[in-house]
């Protein structure tokens, strides 16, 4: 009987590491979708609804010939509202008066520009917009998205039941659907955070989730009504840095940069807009804390100073930097943070932010980054080299954010 117990403990464990290293291979694959946090536009915060497939190809346009394209920016996500119901074979089809040429049509005009395209379903009957979604159809949903020219997909959790063993459940089931849809759609967990994703949504078939409720254009929440401001969302992602990594991403959401209060439903609940010098944190944390890039301002309307902010190409490349190492706070000094994010060929990144309403003036002693007797400090705002010995020393204005790629001399 000890001999028969031993035996079935042994292949227990055997089967539990079996289906462990099942679950990480799986994951793995899944990985090599996102090796770097995926970047682009999404469609809601500034058009909501009212979206087509010539807003689509304008988009498109502009971001191929302005610029984005060459700095990173590769997706297009089509976001919620593009649904026209299924056919009477149950397939999902695109809303004939918004999408008359179909995704297919839509998706080659979007590769030809050297772009990739998302779209959009919920883990639920309805989206959160009352359209129809993919919960009980999801192999067909995501063989129908491969056969479209799909990339990615925003997989959505409004309807569905709050209990994290049920959304591991829901997600898996569409993440292997897209695994064997015969295409490679990466995944966006969009479960909001309330359920800890970070600890299921990588086995599932994500490679990426989102760690808050949605974005609002503002700085913080003040108004308390469910909106989150860029500070509410780098308060909460700080202790989530060792989730991310090379193919599975603490997702942010979207950037509100240049949206100035004017966007759809980021200017609800508080959404009043923010400053540039706001802005130019949200963009700097973003970046330092490897999170997915998702524009969603009036692209086609834009100014100097959005285009600043999102085509700086040196934070870009804090962002993108291939070890895929999110930042970790390491100091705070007075009302001012820092954060530190270790970057390939030895270099490390540094944000100094200020939360504060007012500005402030520090002193930074640079222990924290080794024991070399002077380092070179790049500021990727102002684009210039600065050497720095024992301390760093500066002014920040309220809510600003200063950022230095940081190597030895």
């Amino acid at each position: 009987m000890n001999y028969l117990t031993s035996k079935l403990n042994k292949t227990f464990l055997f089967l539990t590491m079996l289906l462990g290293c099942c679950l990480n291979s799986q994951a793995g694959n899944r990985d090599s979708l996102a090796l770097t946090p995926p970047m682009g536009f999404m469609t809601w915060n500034k058009y909501g609804e009212d979206i087509n497939e010539q807003l689509i190809r304008q988009i498109a346009d502009k971001m191929a010939a302005d610029g984005y394209a060459d700095a990173g920016y590769q997706y297009i996500f089509i976001d919620d509202a593009w649904q026209g119901g299924r056919d009477k074979r149950n397939n999902i089809i695109p809303d004939p008066v918004k999408f008359p040429s179909g995704m297919k049509a839509l998706a080659d005009y979007v590769h030809s520009r050297g772009l990739k395209l998302g779209i959009y379903s919920d883990a639920a009957p309805l989206t959160c917009a009352g359209y129809t979604a993919s919960y009980n159809f999801e192999e067909q949903d995501a063989k129908t998205f491969a056969e479209w020219g799909m990339d990615y997909l925003k997989y959505d959790y409004c309807h569905a039941p709050s209990d994290s063993a049920v959304a591991h459940e829901r997600y898996k089931r569409m993440g292997d659907a897209l695994e064997k849809s015969g295409r490679k759609i990466a995944l966006g967990v969009c479960e909001w955070g309330q359920l800890n994703p970070e600890l299921w949504a990588r086995q599932a078939g994500g490679s990426l989730w989102r760690i808050s409720y949605d974005v609002r254009d503002m700085w913080k929440d003040i108004v308390k009504q469910g909106g989150m401001g860029i500070l509410d969302i780098i308060d909460i992602t700080e202790p989530l840095y060792s989730f991310a990594g090379p193919g599975h991403w603490n997702d942010m959401d979207m950037l509100v940069v240049g949206l100035e209060g004017k966007g759809g439903p980021s200017s609800d609940l508080g959404g009043i807009g923010c400053t540039y010098t706001e802005y130019q944190t949200q963009m700097s944390m973003w970046c330092m804390f490897a999170s997915p890039l998702a524009m969603s301002h009036d692209i086609l309307n834009e100014n100097a100073a959005t285009r600043r902010i999102l085509l700086n190409k040196e934070i870009i490349a804090i962002n993108q930097d291939a070890l895929g190492k999110a930042a970790r706070l390491v100091q705070r000094i007075g009302e001012c943070r820092v954060y530190h994010r270790q970057l390939t060929n030895n270099r490390q990144a540094i944000a100094i932010m200020n939360p504060s309403d007012k500005a402030q003036r520090i002193s930074l002693p640079l222990s924290f980054l080794g024991k070399s007797a002077k380092y070179d400090f790049r500021d990727v705002w102002e684009h210039k080299n600065t050497s720095v010995k024992k301390a760093w020393e500066g002014k920040l204005e309220a809510h600003e954010t200063k950022v230095f790629v940081v190597t030895e001399k």
